[in-house]
């Protein structure tokens, strides 16, 4: 076995089972070559979507990704009538010593515009970012979703990515420059994951019973998360239903304009 095939987490929480190992080495290329034709979704102008009354959300991209990436997610959320912000920091190309500070400029500012906790939604590894934001400033997050985000589980081996992400970020995937607080953030998490992810092992992406609020599978591949429309639909619905749950009634939405 290569440091690019299969490999099981550990600790393995049901040992045996498919979700807990990576997906194969070849399941990368299926991902990237899926995406490449829908690369130019991603056009148009950077800053806040939405109605300018509506909820505010973060959206943070994931491994070597940008706001262009995450752009059909972003309108998505806007169409639903949330205040969809892009997190302006770039191509993440993992995690430097200044990430958590930058993060924590980004949802400050959008805090103190909207004058209400910011609902934070992160893809793969923007979605490990997320959960260590909420678990800086919960005060100032709504609620956490991930969206295949290898959160769960042995992080040298979760991924199939994994040797590369340490030669781009240029550390350990488990010595981050910066205090990785262990455990669930201490605000509402939800994560959405799926079997057909051929990045992330299904398992690291759900989770344990002790580390989020809700998981939900989705029927979807690692990039679809962020450009299928379908999928996309389905995760504005799920979060919604799950903040119905946690908050006791749907979430006050802005009014999106149909002219």
């Amino acid at each position: 076995m290569t440091k690019w095939d299969r490999a099981p987490l550990t600790p393995i929480a049901h040992r045996g089972s498919p979700d807990d190992y990576a997906p194969p080495a070849w399941s990368r290329l299926r991902e990237v070559m899926w995406h490449l034709p829908r690369m130019l979704s991603g056009l148009g102008p950077l800053g806040p979507r939405g109605p300018e009354d509506g909820p505010p959300v973060l959206v943070i991209p994931g491994f070597l990704a940008t706001d262009r990436t995450t752009m059909e997610l972003r309108r998505a959320l806007a169409r639903a009538g949330w205040r969809s912000h892009p997190w302006l920091l770039g191509m993440n190309g993992g995690a430097k010593a200044n990430t958590m500070d930058l993060l924590l400029g980004r949802l400050d500012a959008i805090f103190a515009q909207a004058r209400q906790p910011v609902l934070v939604v992160g893809w793969s590894l923007g979605g490990m970012f997320a959960r260590q934001l909420a678990c800086r400033a919960p005060d100032k997050v709504r609620a956490v979703v991930t969206l295949g985000s290898p959160f769960s589980g042995n992080l040298k081996s979760n991924t199939n990515v994994r040797s590369f992400y340490e030669w781009v970020a240029g550390h350990d995937v488990d010595l981050p420059p910066f205090e990785r607080i262990m455990g669930k953030p201490p605000v509402p998490a939800l994560a959405l994951w799926s079997r057909k992810d051929g990045i992330v092992a299904p398992a690291a992406a759900r989770g344990l019973k002790h580390e989020v609020d809700k998981a939900v599978e989705l029927d979807a591949g690692h990039m679809e998360f962020v450009v299928r429309r379908p999928v996309l639909s389905r995760i504005v619905r799920e979060i919604g239903t799950f903040l119905t749950e946690v908050e006791g009634k749907p979430p006050k939405l802005g009014k999106v304009a149909t002219a």
